[in-house]
């Protein structure tokens, strides 16, 4: 998959881009990064890629020129990418969303900065609003790059094995239930015994249990989200018991 980020501001990508699962991803070439720099596309001495908004207030807008321009430039080369903006407007990213990013044939991702993007672009180019949540960040290569490497871990063959991505939080609608390694006992807390029986059908029935545990205490929102099959409701019944019966 090919991501192609527009942004005015593409030195802040050197790090996250250089590193971990995208670095593996770039490395097996399951994945292309190329950045754009809006300005370059800006036909005054200055590159001005913004200007004062109409109508008045404060702040500025990103100019609907360059950034066209640059859009176009790069789904001359890219026509089957999906061209996707960061905004407060967008749907919220989920992992159902980043799954639904992985089929695509690439992503053409657009920064926001500043008070906007003149509307006209998203008027003609925009396919796809992303937001990451009802909060402002400063502009949109965050969330670009965390659409990035959500997306990048989905894809085949970029994790050491995709069952990592399959039992992920999210993946079916449940936080991931808690995870240990060694040693088995650290400052008088031991490893839960049944994760050392071996036994893989109890190891699979005290995930799904604790799976449904962790979501009631902190997402129980996401509990009416999702199908329950009859094991989950009778485990739920079950923690419900316990909870009860110690109080929690």
């Amino acid at each position: 998959m090919i991501f192609d980020i527009l942004t005015l501001f593409p030195g802040m990508f050197a790090g996250p881009f250089d590193e971990s699962i995208i670095r593996r991803g770039k490395d097996k070439q399951l994945i292309d990064i190329a950045l754009h720099n809006i300005r370059d596309w800006a036909t005054d001495r200055h590159q001005t890629a913004d200007d004062a908004p109409y109508g008045g207030g404060a702040g500025m807008v990103m100019k609907v020129e360059p950034l066209a321009a640059c859009i176009e430039s790069v789904k001359a080369d890219r026509p089957n990418s999906t061209v996707v903006m960061t905004s407060p407007q967008g749907r919220r990213f989920t992992h159902q969303v980043a799954a639904e990013l992985a089929r695509r044939d690439g992503l053409i991702i657009i920064c926001g900065r500043y008070e906007g993007i003149d509307e006209r672009v998203r008027q003609l180019y925009v396919e796809d609003d992303i937001s990451l949540g009802d909060y402002v960040l400063s502009g949109g290569e965050i969330a670009a790059m965390a659409i990035v490497d959500a997306v990048t871990r989905l894809l085949p063959g970029v994790l050491g094995s995709d069952e990592s991505a399959e039992t992920d939080s999210f993946c079916d609608g449940l936080l991931e239930y808690p995870q240990y390694t060694r040693p088995p006992e650290f400052r008088g807390i031991k490893v839960p015994e049944v994760l050392l029986s071996g036994n893989h059908e109890l190891i699979r029935k005290w995930r799904r249990r604790e799976s449904l545990r962790k979501t009631r205490w902190l997402r129980p929102d996401l509990l009416g989200e999702i199908a329950l099959n009859k094991e989950d409701r009778t485990l739920l019944s079950e923690i419900e018991r316990e909870d009860g019966a110690c109080g929690c």
